[in-house]
Protein backbone atom coordinates (compact mmCIF):
# COMPACT_ATOMS: atom_id res chain seq x y z
CA UNK A 1 0.00 0.00 0.00
CA UNK A 2 1.37 3.60 -1.04
CA UNK A 3 2.23 6.06 1.79
CA UNK A 4 -0.05 9.29 1.72
CA UNK A 5 3.00 11.44 0.44
CA UNK A 6 3.69 8.95 -2.20
CA UNK A 7 -0.31 9.55 -2.94
CA UNK A 8 -0.01 13.27 -3.06
CA UNK A 9 3.04 12.96 -5.41
CA UNK A 10 1.42 10.97 -7.86
CA UNK A 11 -2.08 12.84 -8.22
CA UNK A 12 -0.71 16.48 -7.62
CA UNK A 13 -2.34 17.27 -4.11
CA UNK A 14 -0.32 19.64 -2.13
CA UNK A 15 -1.17 20.82 1.80
CA UNK A 16 -0.52 18.87 5.04
CA UNK A 17 -3.79 19.67 6.79
CA UNK A 18 -4.36 16.73 9.04
CA UNK A 19 -8.23 16.63 7.69
CA UNK A 20 -6.57 16.47 4.29
CA UNK A 21 -4.33 13.25 5.14
CA UNK A 22 -7.54 12.16 6.69
CA UNK A 23 -9.56 12.50 3.39
CA UNK A 24 -6.58 10.75 1.61
CA UNK A 25 -5.91 7.97 3.84
CA UNK A 26 -9.76 6.66 3.97
CA UNK A 27 -9.53 6.66 -0.57
CA UNK A 28 -6.56 4.04 -0.05
CA UNK A 29 -8.24 2.44 2.56
CA UNK A 30 -11.54 1.72 0.59
CA UNK A 31 -9.57 1.77 -2.80
CA UNK A 32 -9.10 -2.33 -2.59
CA UNK A 33 -12.91 -2.87 -1.94
CA UNK A 34 -16.25 -2.29 -4.52
CA UNK A 35 -17.95 -0.19 -1.75
CA UNK A 36 -19.69 2.88 -2.82
CA UNK A 37 -18.09 6.15 -2.16
CA UNK A 38 -20.01 9.41 -1.26
CA UNK A 39 -17.20 12.37 -1.69
CA UNK A 40 -18.36 15.97 0.37
CA UNK A 41 -16.90 19.37 0.59
CA UNK A 42 -17.68 22.97 -0.95
CA UNK A 43 -17.21 23.30 -4.81
CA UNK A 44 -13.73 24.09 -5.75
CA UNK A 45 -11.63 21.96 -2.53
CA UNK A 46 -11.06 19.09 -5.25
CA UNK A 47 -12.90 16.20 -5.19
CA UNK A 48 -12.57 15.14 -8.08
CA UNK A 49 -8.93 13.67 -6.86
CA UNK A 50 -10.79 11.32 -4.23
CA UNK A 51 -12.11 9.04 -7.10
CA UNK A 52 -8.96 9.13 -9.15
CA UNK A 53 -6.95 7.38 -6.33
CA UNK A 54 -10.04 5.25 -5.41
CA UNK A 55 -9.41 3.75 -9.13
CA UNK A 56 -5.72 3.74 -9.73
CA UNK A 57 -5.95 1.98 -6.49
CA UNK A 58 -8.64 -0.68 -7.30
CA UNK A 59 -8.61 -3.97 -9.23
CA UNK A 60 -10.65 -2.20 -11.70
CA UNK A 61 -7.67 0.25 -12.57
CA UNK A 62 -6.84 -1.17 -15.89
CA UNK A 63 -10.51 -1.10 -16.87
CA UNK A 64 -12.41 2.39 -18.45
CA UNK A 65 -12.67 5.52 -15.43
CA UNK A 66 -14.97 8.33 -16.75
CA UNK A 67 -15.78 11.10 -14.61
CA UNK A 68 -19.55 12.85 -15.43
CA UNK A 69 -20.61 16.48 -14.78
CA UNK A 70 -24.84 15.18 -13.54
CA UNK A 71 -25.38 19.15 -13.12
CA UNK A 72 -24.00 19.77 -16.90
CA UNK A 73 -26.17 17.20 -18.65
CA UNK A 74 -29.53 18.49 -19.86
CA UNK A 75 -32.42 16.69 -17.52
CA UNK A 76 -34.48 15.57 -21.06
CA UNK A 77 -31.02 13.46 -22.40
CA UNK A 78 -29.51 12.58 -18.86
CA UNK A 79 -31.19 9.47 -18.88
CA UNK A 80 -30.05 8.31 -22.43
CA UNK A 81 -26.33 9.40 -20.99
CA UNK A 82 -25.63 7.44 -18.44
CA UNK A 83 -27.61 3.94 -19.25
CA UNK A 84 -28.11 4.92 -23.63
CA UNK A 85 -30.86 4.23 -25.84
CA UNK A 86 -32.69 2.16 -28.40
CA UNK A 87 -32.70 3.57 -32.29
CA UNK A 88 -36.03 5.47 -32.23
CA UNK A 89 -36.66 6.05 -28.48
CA UNK A 90 -37.12 9.29 -28.96
CA UNK A 91 -37.05 12.41 -31.90
CA UNK A 92 -33.14 12.32 -33.24
CA UNK A 93 -32.54 9.13 -32.00
CA UNK A 94 -31.18 7.77 -35.54
CA UNK A 95 -29.21 4.79 -33.75
CA UNK A 96 -28.89 2.50 -30.79
CA UNK A 97 -26.34 3.92 -28.39
CA UNK A 98 -24.60 2.45 -25.52
CA UNK A 99 -24.57 4.58 -22.27
CA UNK A 100 -21.82 5.35 -19.45
CA UNK A 101 -22.77 2.25 -17.41
CA UNK A 102 -22.24 0.04 -20.56
CA UNK A 103 -19.25 1.24 -21.80
CA UNK A 104 -17.68 1.61 -17.92
CA UNK A 105 -18.06 -1.98 -17.28
CA UNK A 106 -15.77 -3.72 -15.52
CA UNK A 107 -14.42 0.12 -14.38
CA UNK A 108 -15.34 3.00 -12.41
CA UNK A 109 -17.89 6.33 -12.75
CA UNK A 110 -17.44 9.29 -11.28
CA UNK A 111 -20.63 10.64 -10.84
CA UNK A 112 -19.76 14.69 -10.14
CA UNK A 113 -22.61 17.26 -8.94
CA UNK A 114 -25.11 14.11 -7.72
CA UNK A 115 -27.29 15.95 -6.34
CA UNK A 116 -28.76 17.14 -9.45
CA UNK A 117 -29.96 14.50 -10.66
CA UNK A 118 -33.56 14.48 -11.66
CA UNK A 119 -35.86 11.99 -9.26
CA UNK A 120 -36.68 9.75 -12.56
CA UNK A 121 -32.76 9.34 -12.70
CA UNK A 122 -32.26 8.56 -9.34
CA UNK A 123 -34.71 5.78 -9.35
CA UNK A 124 -32.97 4.33 -12.26
CA UNK A 125 -29.47 4.79 -10.31
CA UNK A 126 -30.68 2.86 -7.05
CA UNK A 127 -31.34 -0.03 -8.94
CA UNK A 128 -27.59 -0.06 -10.34
CA UNK A 129 -26.63 0.42 -7.22
CA UNK A 130 -28.63 -2.50 -5.49
CA UNK A 131 -28.50 -5.08 -8.52
CA UNK A 132 -26.42 -3.71 -11.21
CA UNK A 133 -29.41 -3.63 -13.50
CA UNK A 134 -30.26 -1.06 -16.24
CA UNK A 135 -32.57 -0.50 -18.72
CA UNK A 136 -32.02 0.94 -21.86
CA UNK A 137 -33.81 4.79 -23.31
CA UNK A 138 -36.87 2.94 -25.56
CA UNK A 139 -36.08 -0.52 -24.67
CA UNK A 140 -37.55 -3.34 -22.46
CA UNK A 141 -34.19 -5.59 -22.24
CA UNK A 142 -32.96 -5.81 -18.67
CA UNK A 143 -29.05 -5.22 -18.64
CA UNK A 144 -26.37 -6.03 -16.20
CA UNK A 145 -23.48 -3.84 -15.49
CA UNK A 146 -20.09 -4.13 -13.01
CA UNK A 147 -19.24 -1.00 -11.95
CA UNK A 148 -17.72 0.99 -9.19
CA UNK A 149 -19.43 4.09 -8.49
CA UNK A 150 -17.69 7.05 -6.64
CA UNK A 151 -20.62 10.01 -6.21
CA UNK A 152 -19.49 13.94 -5.43
CA UNK A 153 -22.13 16.63 -3.77
CA UNK A 154 -21.45 20.02 -2.56
CA UNK A 155 -24.98 19.89 -1.73
CA UNK A 156 -26.25 19.37 1.96
CA UNK A 157 -28.04 15.94 1.20
CA UNK A 158 -30.29 16.49 4.33
CA UNK A 159 -31.46 19.50 3.31
CA UNK A 160 -32.42 18.32 -0.38
CA UNK A 161 -33.80 14.98 1.26
CA UNK A 162 -35.89 17.06 3.34
CA UNK A 163 -37.37 19.18 0.44
CA UNK A 164 -37.41 15.73 -1.61
CA UNK A 165 -35.14 16.77 -4.25
CA UNK A 166 -33.70 13.41 -3.36
CA UNK A 167 -33.98 9.94 -2.25
CA UNK A 168 -33.22 9.01 1.19
CA UNK A 169 -32.39 5.50 0.04
CA UNK A 170 -30.33 6.50 -2.85
CA UNK A 171 -28.65 8.83 -0.07
CA UNK A 172 -27.74 5.89 2.00
CA UNK A 173 -26.59 3.51 -0.60
CA UNK A 174 -24.21 6.13 -2.33
CA UNK A 175 -22.87 7.34 1.35
CA UNK A 176 -21.46 3.75 2.30
CA UNK A 177 -18.07 5.30 3.01
CA UNK A 178 -18.31 8.90 2.83
CA UNK A 179 -15.34 11.43 2.28
CA UNK A 180 -15.47 14.99 3.61
CA UNK A 181 -12.67 17.33 1.74
CA UNK A 182 -12.00 20.69 4.28
CA UNK A 183 -12.54 24.37 3.16
CA UNK A 184 -9.49 26.05 2.12
CA UNK A 185 -10.07 28.35 4.82
CA UNK A 186 -10.21 25.77 7.28
CA UNK A 187 -6.33 24.82 5.40
CA UNK A 188 -4.43 28.13 6.81
CA UNK A 189 -1.20 26.31 6.86
CA UNK A 190 -1.75 24.69 3.23
CA UNK A 191 -2.92 27.94 1.48
CA UNK A 192 0.68 29.98 1.15
CA UNK A 193 2.04 26.71 0.04
CA UNK A 194 -0.63 26.29 -2.68
CA UNK A 195 0.01 30.26 -3.97
CA UNK A 196 3.89 29.34 -4.58
CA UNK A 197 2.96 26.36 -6.52
CA UNK A 198 0.46 27.97 -8.49
CA UNK A 199 2.58 30.91 -8.80
CA UNK A 200 5.20 28.71 -9.63
CA UNK A 201 3.36 26.51 -12.67
CA UNK A 202 2.40 29.95 -14.30
CA UNK A 203 6.17 31.11 -14.01
CA UNK A 204 6.67 28.88 -16.20
CA UNK A 205 3.34 28.36 -18.46
CA UNK A 206 3.91 32.09 -19.32
CA UNK A 207 7.67 32.34 -19.38
CA UNK A 208 8.30 35.13 -16.79
CA UNK A 209 9.81 35.62 -13.12
CA UNK A 210 7.33 34.20 -10.61
CA UNK A 211 5.64 36.64 -8.09
CA UNK A 212 6.27 36.71 -4.54
CA UNK A 213 3.82 37.67 -1.96
CA UNK A 214 5.50 40.16 1.04
CA UNK A 215 4.73 39.49 4.66
CA UNK A 216 1.73 41.65 4.89
CA UNK A 217 0.19 40.20 1.38
CA UNK A 218 0.70 36.72 3.04
CA UNK A 219 -1.60 37.83 6.19
CA UNK A 220 -4.38 38.78 3.97
CA UNK A 221 -3.57 35.35 2.28
CA UNK A 222 -4.79 33.22 5.46
CA UNK A 223 -7.28 35.91 6.30
CA UNK A 224 -9.36 35.72 3.47
CA UNK A 225 -12.03 33.34 2.95
CA UNK A 226 -11.70 32.15 -0.10
CA UNK A 227 -15.65 30.98 -1.11
CA UNK A 228 -13.99 29.41 -4.04
CA UNK A 229 -11.62 27.51 -2.71
CA UNK A 230 -8.61 26.22 -4.40
CA UNK A 231 -10.11 26.99 -7.63
CA UNK A 232 -10.13 30.73 -6.62
CA UNK A 233 -6.91 30.51 -5.45
CA UNK A 234 -5.20 29.32 -8.31
CA UNK A 235 -7.20 31.75 -10.22
CA UNK A 236 -5.86 34.88 -8.28
CA UNK A 237 -2.27 33.36 -8.49
CA UNK A 238 -2.84 33.34 -12.21
CA UNK A 239 -3.78 37.17 -12.76
CA UNK A 240 -1.33 38.84 -10.58
CA UNK A 241 1.09 36.26 -12.49
CA UNK A 242 0.03 37.63 -15.95
CA UNK A 243 -0.78 41.50 -15.12
CA UNK A 244 1.66 42.32 -12.27
CA UNK A 245 5.08 43.92 -13.44
CA UNK A 246 6.49 44.19 -10.07
CA UNK A 247 7.30 40.61 -9.08
CA UNK A 248 6.99 41.24 -5.92
CA UNK A 249 3.23 41.74 -4.10
CA UNK A 250 2.18 43.45 -1.28
CA UNK A 251 -1.32 43.10 0.50
CA UNK A 252 -2.50 46.51 -1.33
CA UNK A 253 -1.53 44.80 -4.48
CA UNK A 254 -3.24 41.73 -3.80
CA UNK A 255 -6.58 43.67 -2.47
CA UNK A 256 -7.05 44.27 -5.50
CA UNK A 257 -7.62 40.67 -6.99
CA UNK A 258 -9.53 39.88 -3.94
CA UNK A 259 -13.34 40.10 -4.44
CA UNK A 260 -14.57 42.44 -1.26
CA UNK A 261 -17.22 39.84 0.79
CA UNK A 262 -18.31 42.37 3.23
CA UNK A 263 -17.53 39.84 5.92
CA UNK A 264 -15.29 36.56 6.98
CA UNK A 265 -18.14 35.24 9.07
CA UNK A 266 -19.66 32.45 7.42
CA UNK A 267 -23.46 32.61 6.24
CA UNK A 268 -25.76 30.44 4.80
CA UNK A 269 -28.20 32.24 2.26
CA UNK A 270 -31.39 30.52 1.27
CA UNK A 271 -33.07 32.23 -2.09
CA UNK A 272 -35.88 30.07 -1.91
CA UNK A 273 -38.90 31.21 -0.20
CA UNK A 274 -41.09 27.78 0.96
CA UNK A 275 -44.35 28.03 2.51
CA UNK A 276 -43.17 27.75 6.18
CA UNK A 277 -41.20 31.03 5.50
CA UNK A 278 -44.59 32.90 4.15
CA UNK A 279 -46.22 31.80 6.93
CA UNK A 280 -43.83 33.47 9.73
CA UNK A 281 -43.85 36.44 7.08
CA UNK A 282 -47.29 36.45 8.41
CA UNK A 283 -46.91 35.95 11.55
CA UNK A 284 -44.04 38.75 12.29
CA UNK A 285 -46.76 41.36 10.41
CA UNK A 286 -49.87 40.03 12.67
CA UNK A 287 -47.52 40.82 15.48
CA UNK A 288 -46.67 44.37 14.58
CA UNK A 289 -50.14 45.24 13.42
CA UNK A 290 -51.05 43.78 17.50
CA UNK A 291 -47.93 46.19 18.73
CA UNK A 292 -49.60 49.03 16.78
CA UNK A 293 -53.01 48.40 18.30
CA UNK A 294 -51.50 47.83 21.94
CA UNK A 295 -49.67 51.54 21.24
CA UNK A 296 -52.71 53.27 19.71
CA UNK A 297 -54.33 51.92 23.10
CA UNK A 298 -52.13 53.31 25.44
CA UNK A 299 -51.72 56.58 23.26
CA UNK A 300 -55.80 57.16 23.94
CA UNK A 301 -55.38 56.26 27.19
CA UNK A 302 -52.58 58.60 28.11
CA UNK A 303 -54.53 61.25 26.14
CA UNK A 304 -57.29 61.15 28.24
CA UNK A 305 -55.67 60.95 31.63
CA UNK A 306 -54.34 64.09 29.96
CA UNK A 307 -57.40 65.69 29.70
CA UNK A 308 -58.65 64.60 33.30
CA UNK A 309 -56.25 66.11 35.50
CA UNK A 310 -55.26 69.06 33.29
CA UNK A 311 -51.88 68.84 35.02
CA UNK A 312 -48.76 67.24 32.54
CA UNK A 313 -46.53 66.74 35.51
CA UNK A 314 -48.92 64.65 37.18
CA UNK A 315 -49.78 62.51 34.38
CA UNK A 316 -46.01 62.36 33.61
CA UNK A 317 -45.19 61.06 37.14
CA UNK A 318 -47.96 58.34 37.12
CA UNK A 319 -47.40 57.02 33.70
CA UNK A 320 -43.90 57.55 33.08
CA UNK A 321 -43.52 54.01 32.16
CA UNK A 322 -46.58 54.04 29.51
CA UNK A 323 -44.91 57.68 28.19
CA UNK A 324 -41.14 56.19 27.88
CA UNK A 325 -43.06 52.83 25.98
CA UNK A 326 -44.97 55.30 23.69
CA UNK A 327 -42.18 58.11 23.01
CA UNK A 328 -38.81 56.43 24.25
CA UNK A 329 -35.98 57.48 26.19
CA UNK A 330 -36.55 60.15 28.37
CA UNK A 331 -33.05 61.68 27.61
CA UNK A 332 -34.09 61.89 23.93
CA UNK A 333 -34.29 65.28 22.99
CA UNK A 334 -37.48 64.18 20.47
CA UNK A 335 -39.11 63.10 23.77
CA UNK A 336 -38.78 66.43 25.31
CA UNK A 337 -40.48 67.77 22.28
CA UNK A 338 -43.42 65.03 22.43
CA UNK A 339 -43.92 65.92 26.51
CA UNK A 340 -44.01 69.79 24.97
CA UNK A 341 -46.22 69.07 22.55
CA UNK A 342 -48.59 67.18 24.87
CA UNK A 343 -48.59 70.11 27.05
CA UNK A 344 -50.87 71.68 24.70
CA UNK A 345 -53.74 69.29 25.75
CA UNK A 346 -53.25 70.39 29.32
CA UNK A 347 -54.72 73.71 30.86
CA UNK A 348 -52.84 75.29 33.16
CA UNK A 349 -54.55 76.32 36.60
CA UNK A 350 -53.66 79.54 36.21
CA UNK A 351 -55.19 80.05 32.92
CA UNK A 352 -58.52 81.82 32.30
CA UNK A 353 -58.77 79.65 29.22
CA UNK A 354 -59.16 76.83 31.69
CA UNK A 355 -62.63 78.66 32.92
CA UNK A 356 -65.01 77.46 30.66
CA UNK A 357 -64.37 74.05 31.04
CA UNK A 358 -63.45 73.63 34.46
CA UNK A 359 -67.12 73.02 35.57
CA UNK A 360 -67.50 69.64 37.08
CA UNK A 361 -65.33 66.83 36.95
CA UNK A 362 -67.97 64.59 35.83
CA UNK A 363 -68.17 66.38 32.85
CA UNK A 364 -64.54 66.19 32.23
CA UNK A 365 -64.55 62.58 32.35
CA UNK A 366 -67.68 62.61 30.09
CA UNK A 367 -65.99 64.62 27.69
CA UNK A 368 -62.79 62.55 27.29
CA UNK A 369 -65.04 59.47 26.95
CA UNK A 370 -67.02 61.12 24.24
CA UNK A 371 -63.03 61.26 22.24
CA UNK A 372 -62.32 57.73 22.97
CA UNK A 373 -66.01 56.74 21.77
CA UNK A 374 -66.21 59.34 18.99
CA UNK A 375 -63.68 59.31 16.09
CA UNK A 376 -64.85 62.46 14.78
CA UNK A 377 -64.08 64.79 17.89
CA UNK A 378 -60.73 65.54 16.63
CA UNK A 379 -58.15 66.77 19.34
CA UNK A 380 -56.35 68.49 17.19
CA UNK A 381 -59.24 70.93 16.49
CA UNK A 382 -58.85 71.19 20.18
CA UNK A 383 -55.43 72.50 20.61
CA UNK A 384 -55.75 74.84 17.55
CA UNK A 385 -58.54 76.57 19.28
CA UNK A 386 -56.77 77.25 22.83
CA UNK A 387 -53.86 78.28 20.63
CA UNK A 388 -56.07 80.75 18.68
CA UNK A 389 -57.86 81.94 21.94
CA UNK A 390 -53.90 82.68 23.53
CA UNK A 391 -52.91 84.16 21.23
CA UNK A 392 -55.91 86.43 20.67
CA UNK A 393 -55.53 87.78 24.44
CA UNK A 394 -52.36 88.35 24.04
CA UNK A 395 -52.42 90.08 20.45
CA UNK A 396 -50.08 87.07 19.29
CA UNK A 397 -47.17 87.82 21.64
CA UNK A 398 -45.99 84.19 21.37
CA UNK A 399 -43.83 84.13 24.91
CA UNK A 400 -46.84 85.56 26.83
CA UNK A 401 -48.98 82.56 25.24
CA UNK A 402 -46.50 80.12 25.16
CA UNK A 403 -46.63 81.22 29.06
CA UNK A 404 -49.94 80.47 29.56
CA UNK A 405 -50.37 77.47 27.37
CA UNK A 406 -47.50 75.86 29.68
CA UNK A 407 -45.40 74.96 26.39
CA UNK A 408 -41.83 76.49 25.13
CA UNK A 409 -42.32 79.36 22.61
CA UNK A 410 -40.33 77.00 20.28
CA UNK A 411 -42.78 74.55 20.15
CA UNK A 412 -45.78 77.22 20.47
CA UNK A 413 -43.94 78.66 16.94
CA UNK A 414 -43.31 75.02 15.34
CA UNK A 415 -47.60 74.80 15.95
CA UNK A 416 -48.04 78.07 14.74
CA UNK A 417 -46.78 77.25 11.19
CA UNK A 418 -48.43 73.31 11.63
CA UNK A 419 -51.69 75.22 11.85
CA UNK A 420 -50.69 77.89 9.30
CA UNK A 421 -51.97 80.81 12.10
Amino acid sequence: MESIQAIKQRFGIIGNDPKLNRAIEKAIQVAATDISVLVTGESGVGKESIPKIIHQLSHRKHGKYIAVNCGAIPEGTIDSELFGHEKGAFTGATQTRSGYFEVADGGTIFLDEVGELPLTTQVRLLRVLENGEFIKVGSSKVQKTNVRIVAATNVNMFEAIKKERFREDLYYRLSTIEINLPALRERKEDIHLLFRKFASDFALKYKMPTVKLTDDAVALLLKYRWNGNIRQLRNVAEQVSVLEHNRTINAITLQNYLPNTGSNLPAVINTSKSESDFSSEREILYKVLFDMKSDLNDLKKLTMELMKSGSVSDVQKDNEHLIQKIYGNDDDEDFENTVEDLEVLSIPEHSEVNEPLSTDVDDKYHFAEEIEEEETLSLQDKELELIKKSLERHNGKRKLAASELGISERTLYRKIKQYDL
